[in-house]
Order: C-alpha cells, then structure tokens, then sequence
C-alpha cells in the first residue's frame, strides 16, 4: 500500500514539475497595449495615398482593383459604413489593443488569448489548446479563426477562414483565401508583433509588415457605437462608385506630390529589392519631396 502511494505521490510531482516548466515558456499578453506608430504612421494614422501601392508584392489583379477605386465608395456604399478590418489589418489601425487570457483551472495552462481592439469593436480568439482548424467550407469572418503554438517565449499564431478584404486602405483586395501568421514578441513592457500574410488571389509573395505596442495600463478602451446610415443620399441607383480602366484622374497624384518613380508606386514584388533601383526610371512631377502642407505653399 505504501508502495502504492508512493508511487501516485512520484508520478503526480512529476507531472507538476513538467506542466510548470511548459508553463514558465509561456509569456502573458495580457493588459492595456496602446499602439505606437513610429513605424508606417502616414499610411496607419491619415491613410495611405490614393494610388500608392509601393512596398506591397502584388500582382495585376490586384492592381487593377486598386486602380478602379473610388474613395467615395465607404460613404456611399452603407454596407461598409460598420465594416471591420480584416484580422491581418486590425492591428495597423489607431485602436488601443486589449488582450485577456482564458486560463484552465485545473492545469493553470493558457487555453487562449481574446484580443480586442476598439474600432467596430473587432475580437479575436488565439486558441492554444492544440484544436484544429475548421474545414475550408467553414463560415469565414473578418477576424478569422487562430490557433497559437509556443516556439520559445515567443507565440507564433496561424489565422485562416478570413472574409474578403484590403491589404491596404486605399483599395487594394484581400481576398478570402489569404492566410497569415503572427509571431508576438515581448520586450519589457513593448509588444512587437510580425505579420507574414500569404495571398495566393492578389499577392505573388508573401507580405511582411510588423506593428509595435506599449503597455499601458491606464488605457481603457471605449465602445465604438457604429450604425449603418445613408451618409451621402446621391447614389439613387445603388451603384458601387468605382473607375473603368485607363479612366482613374488621380493614380499619378502620390508620385507627382512626393517626387517619385511611377513605376515604384505602382507595387509588385519587384520593387522591394535593391536592384529595383537601376530600372525604376525617372520621377515625375515638378516638386520635390515635401509633406502635404509644403507642397501648396
């Protein structure tokens, strides 16, 4: 009987001593995260240019539909009044991050991370509980469905089943193929998280972008109270506002305003490397690089 005991005393300390040496790799994610937006502010705070495409790999498909947009197209068209970013873009935005951790009782393991971010309100579920991912033929939402793995003190997350989107504010698609992962990494009290989003739709290689947080426990996210309406009553035929090819005013305006190569603007995967530099050819407009506000003095 001792034996017994003994044996069941020995057996549940190794246990214990196995689940907490897998725990202590695991970081906690969770608080209050405001963004910082030292990295791509233009394009994440204001917006980007209509028309800039540079630093994207995308491919003709892609560029057409940027090409055919019409900014008038998210007051016009009521159902993208409320509309969320897609779950690779959440994160880019100026919406304070809230993330909580679901905890088991029992073995006091991360069963998920639930992210919010203020704007429509977006949450998303990074299960870490080993689960699979839904069919393909599963309902795809703007938030997707995540599963996270450890890899160190670092969670490297894999989101799938997203809902048609932007890979950029100004018209470039997303499509409800794409597939991206995350690797989140903790330094003090900065969050940094890498974004590798893979479009076999609108992207000929993948697309790396990466946001930075600070913890701040003294935020508190508000509710972002969205409701579908008629912004702008001209649009008596319900027509999608959009631009036929070749029929676009305004694609060469962001390289004209900053002075750059129009081939460069245009993306593609070409452009991201150094060797772009000797066939990009001449910029064009007649001002030199400025900020918006220089270039009308």
């Amino acid at each position: 009987m001792k034996s017994i005991t003994l044996t069941k005393v020995l057996g549940c300390t190794i246990i214990l001593i196995f689940s907490m040496l897998a725990n202590a790799q695991q970081i906690d994610f969770s608080g209050e995260w405001r963004p910082i937006f030292h990295e791509d502010a233009p394009e994440r705070v204001p917006g980007p240019g209509f028309g800039d495409f540079s630093g994207i790999p995308i491919n003709d498909a892609a560029r057409m539909r940027g090409e055919s947009y019409d900014t008038n197209r998210i007051s016009i068209v009521t159902e993208y009044i409320c509309r969320q970013h897609g779950g690779d873009y959440a994160m880019r935005g100026l919406a304070d991050l809230r993330i909580l951790r679901d905890i088991d009782p029992r073995t006091q393991a991360t069963v998920a991370f639930k992210t919010r971010m203020g704007f429509h309100n977006m949450q998303r579920t990074i299960w870490l509980d080993g689960r699979q991912h839904p069919s393909v033929d599963a309902p795809h939402t703007f938030q997707g469905f995540s599963t996270g793995v450890w890899e160190g003190n670092m969670l490297t997350i894999t989101t799938t089943h997203l809902k048609q989107s932007y890979l950029r504010r100004n018209g470039l698609p997303a499509s409800s193929e794409r597939t991206f992962t995350e690797h989140w990494l903790l330094h003090g009290k900065y969050l940094t998280v890498i974004t590798v989003i893979n479009d076999p739709v609108f992207l000929t290689e993948p697309m790396l972008r990466s946001q930075d947080f600070e913890f701040d426990p003294t935020r508190r996210g508000g509710f972002n109270n969205c409701e579908y309406t008629t912004e702008v009553p001209i649009n008596p035929d319900n027509l999608v506002p959009n631009y036929l090819p070749g029929e676009n005013p305004y694609l060469d305006e962001f390289a004209e305003i900053y002075h750059l190569p129009m081939s460069g603007v245009r993306g593609g995967a070409e452009t991201l490397y150094p060797e772009f530099r000797e066939e990009m050819g001449p910029p064009v407009g007649d001002r030199q690089f400025c900020t918006n506000e220089d270039c009308d003095a």
